[in-house]
C-alpha cells in the first residue's frame, strides 16, 4: 500500500487562495483535475523528486467548509536550507506561521502554518 494523495477542503471560490499558498508558497505544482472532477470545482497539486511524484494534495470544495484546526498534511523538505527558504515564502505575504512545536517531533526541526483558508500545514525536514 502507498499514499495516493490527501485532500483539503477548500469553501466554495477558495481556488484562487489555494493557489497561492500551495503553488507560490509551497512551491508545488498545479496539475488538472481528472475530467470525472472538473466539474466540482477545487484543484490539484504535485510535489515531485526529478520524475517522481513525492506528495499530492486535493484541494476539494466543501459547501459546508470549516478550516482544519488540527488534522494537517505533514510535509517533509530535503534539508534546513529548504526549509528556511519555506519559512521566508510563508512570513512575506503575512501568513500564520508557528514554531511552537518546532523540537517537538524526533529526528525533525518543524513548523506549522495555515494557508489562507485556514487550513492547518505542517513542514518539516530531518535534523540529521
Amino acid at each position: 500500500m502507498r499514499l495516493h494523495h490527501v485532500q483539503i477542503s477548500i469553501p466554495r471560490g477558495g481556488e484562487d487562495d489555494a493557489r497561492r499558498f500551495y503553488r507560490a508558497v509551497l512551491g508545488s505544482h498545479e496539475v488538472t483535475n481528472p475530467p470525472s472532477l472538473v466539474g466540482r470545482g477545487g484543484c490539484c497539486f504535485r510535489a515531485f523528486d526529478g520524475n517522481v511524484v513525492t506528495a499530492e494534495l486535493h484541494l476539494g470544495v466543501d459547501d459546508a467548509f470549516h478550516p482544519a484546526e488540527k488534522a494537517h498534511p505533514g510535509l517533509v523538505l530535503g534539508t534546513l536550507i529548504e526549509l528556511e527558504a519555506t519559512v521566508a515564502r510563508i512570513e512575506h505575504p503575512g501568513y500564520e506561521l508557528s514554531w511552537a512545536e518546532r523540537d517537538t517531533y524526533e529526528g525533525y526541526v518543524r513548523l506549522h502554518a495555515r494557508d489562507g483558508l485556514g487550513n492547518r500545514v505542517e513542514v518539516m525536514t530531518p535534523t540529521t
